[in-house]
């Protein structure tokens, strides 16, 4: 497949139906075709409900889709087990969720350096936390708790965790949703420096139109379909 080398990831045909209790069935995504460029920050935007973090889901093997292929680097992750999705996500993607989800008890450091652990590397450790910490501009706050940090602060190093294991593709779920406007902008500088200078593909989801002129492809969902305007 020629697309393989400008996008990363593509999909054909993708739905995803949840069974409602009653019986109904709830139609999230519809026949949705997409290509996320390799490299690049792709935005989803679009207001609750309109399907962005069930494709994300999707993209990054969280879930399965109900009918359709995803493809990632020329692999359909569409029907994979969960086992296998689980070491797929460990080695290839870094996840940035809205509420930050820090471990309380450890330091800006040792939350980044976890992360590495969980994917099994070994070498050199201490200078890639480092150099990821400094990226986000924290190296200074290394050792503060958590709850020594502001929220804009800690979303950084959140971002810090999820690339610090080298992912192919980065996904940020409504990264900002909590921030100020200024903090907010902040966060978004950084994934496009992550982009440009590290090679690295990011996905997010927002529904703050402020932030979409920063993104290279934007895609709008409507109620599980894209929308153009």
């Amino acid at each position: 497949m020629h697309m393989a080398n400008d996008n990363i990831i593509w999909t054909k045909g993708v739905n995803k139906i949840f069974p409602l209790p009653n019986g109904e069935k709830l139609h999230v995504l519809k026949n949705i075709d997409l290509e996320i460029p390799r490299g690049k920050l792709t935005i989803f935007k679009g207001r609750s409900g309109s399907g962005k973090t069930t494709l994300m889901n999707l993209l990054g093997a969280l879930d399965n889709p109900t009918s359709g292929d995803v493809f990632f680097e020329n692999e359909n992750i569409s029907g994979m087990g969960e086992g296998k999705r689980c070491k797929f996500r460990r080695k290839k993607i870094g996840f940035i969720f809205q509420s930050v989800a820090l471990i309380p008890t450890m330091t800006a450091y040792e939350n980044v350096e976890y992360m590495l652990r969980m994917a099994g590397v070994n070498k050199n450790r201490k200078e890639r936390v480092i150099e990821c910490l400094r990226m986000v501009g924290l190296a200074s706050r290394m050792n503060h708790m958590p709850q020594e940090l502001s929220g804009g602060e800690q979303q950084r190093v959140a971002i810090a965790r999820a690339f610090v294991h080298k992912p192919k593709v980065i996904f940020a779920d409504e990264p900002t949703a909590e921030l100020d406007t200024n903090t907010a902008l902040q966060i978004v500088k950084i994934f496009k420096n992550l982009t440009d200078n590290e090679g690295v593909t990011i996905v997010m989801t927002t529904h703050d139109t402020g932030l979409m002129e920063i993104g290279d492809k934007v895609y709008e969902l409507e109620d599980g379909v894209f929308v153009e305007r």
